[in-house]
């Protein structure tokens, strides 16, 4: 449980401030810019941050894509209570604590939008909707189409917010990269060590941790990414067996019933277990979740309801989902990355891992949608998947000096394990994942 529990009598927050990376300020003074209910302001906070703060009869909440904020509204015979967490289950069980679980159901719990102000009055029934004010506008097409331009100034953010991050943790404390041998955790594993030697700090405190079960190509593929670059020292592979996986135990975890987040959540869990097993004092982890999302890197095709028309045409599409105002915006979850970064945020949580994921910044999303997509691609989808690839490695050179290796794309479930065993372990249907999270609560 949480550190700090505060009640203002119609207010509960159990959101543990210590788990916010706040790189520009204090947590008092973020929360402070919250209370404003100012955009420009709350935009200036630098980080992963969930904030909520009460004025009067107003609660108002800001989050980034990197931390989780749920809300339900319960009722007592002197009003409501609103009740704020990163978990469902914690409100449940504070609800259990007071006697109202009775009232509880996991589809009236609120996830509240990333990159938004939501507030929200407290005065009941009927309650109302809550109010958002985008603090996160990012201008689109900004930059030009010289691809060396674009990929230095790309992982040129990445690393700057890097370098904040490592400016905030104990400069001798291990640090672990979730590692495949991809793109975005390899261009994060090289950023850092890049950093570490112009700090003049040990790049031996990094590992990259890689999980290979039953001979999942990810061991070999991270190996060769290494290898190539003479740091295969680096490089530690967990091997493990399909009895690791388990997609309820990581149904559970991550409070979702989404097939794709499910898939990658439970390798990201078994691999998380291992690691904590392995170093029971291991605290930081980071990885490269939100880099497909910046360069538009899903296969369009797997997904009927999406075009490439809606994907370049539609702001922040990945990072959001179809938005706030739309009639597909789920309110229990949010949408896009906003709703599955918990894939990553609560696998590590679990295990007392504090994990940062740089491409998940505004500061770096910022500049991936000023990427003039539509022009560099002209509307073709082998032009928009082969463009990631090119857009790091180059910015990996020009910040690194390091020639990248760049395997092609491959979703982290599928590396970890090879086809046949997936199919062992993961249903088809999402229908499976739903039912089975809709009877933890029945």
């Amino acid at each position: 449980m949480p550190k700090v529990i505060q009640k203002l009598n119609d207010f509960v927050n159990l959101i543990d401030p210590d788990q916010n990376q706040i790189l520009n300020m204090t947590y008092q003074e973020a929360e402070k810019i919250v209370a404003t209910g100012d955009p420009d302001q709350v935009r200036k906070i630098d980080g992963n941050f969930a904030i909520v703060t009460k004025i009067g009869q107003q609660v108002l909440m800001a989050r980034s894509i990197g931390r989780p904020m749920r809300y339900f509204m319960a009722k007592q015979v002197a009003g409501p209570l609103l009740i704020v967490a990163d978990r469902i289950h914690d409100i449940y069980e504070y609800l259990k604590s007071i006697d109202l679980h009775d009232q509880f159901r996991p589809d009236y719990t609120r996830m509240v939008p990333a990159h938004y102000i939501t507030k929200l009055d407290v005065v009941g029934c009927p309650d109302p909707n809550p109010d958002y004010k985008r603090f996160f506008t990012p201008v689109r097409n900004s930059l030009n189409s010289d691809l060396d331009q674009i990929g230095k100034a790309y992982v040129g953010a990445m690393a700057s917010e890097c370098e904040k991050w490592l400016d905030s943790i104990p400069n001798d404390a291990p640090i672990g990269v979730l590692f495949s041998g991809g793109i975005d955790s390899g261009s994060v594993f090289l950023t850092l060590y890049d950093l570490l030697l112009k700090r003049g700090e040990s790049p031996s405190r990094l590992k990259a941790f890689t999980l290979s079960v039953n001979g999942g190509p990810d061991g070999d593929q991270a190996f060769q990414f290494l290898d190539r670059l003479g740091l295969s020292m680096f490089l530690e592979i967990f091997e493990g067996e399909l009895a690791d996986l388990d997609y309820k135990e990581t149904i559970r975890i991550i409070e979702d019933y989404k097939q794709r987040d499910v898939e990658a959540a439970t390798m990201a869990l078994a691999l998380c277990k291992k690691i904590r097993e392995r170093y029971p004092d291991w605290t930081y982890l980071i990885d490269g979740d939100g880099g497909d999302e910046n360069l538009k890197s899903y296969p369009i095709e797997d997904n009927p309801e999406l075009t490439i028309r809606s994907v370049l045409g539609n702001p922040l599409l990945y990072h959001e989902g179809w938005g706030v105002d739309k009639i597909k915006h789920s309110l229990t979850y949010s949408g896009g990355q906003s709703r599955g970064h918990v894939r990553v945020y609560a696998t590590s949580s679990q295990f007392g891992f504090k994990g940062f994921s740089p491409y998940t910044l505004p500061n770096v999303i910022e500049v991936s949608e000023g990427i003039p997509f539509i022009q560099l691609t002209d509307w073709k989808h082998e032009e928009l998947y082969a463009l990631k690839g090119e857009v790091v490695r180059r910015g990996v050179k020009a910040i690194t000096g390091q020639d990248m290796p760049v395997f092609p794309k491959r979703r982290m479930q599928h590396g970890t394990v090879v086809m046949d065993d997936f199919k062992k372990i993961f249903p088809k249907s999402e229908m499976v994942y739903r039912k089975y999270y809709s009877s933890l609560y029945s």
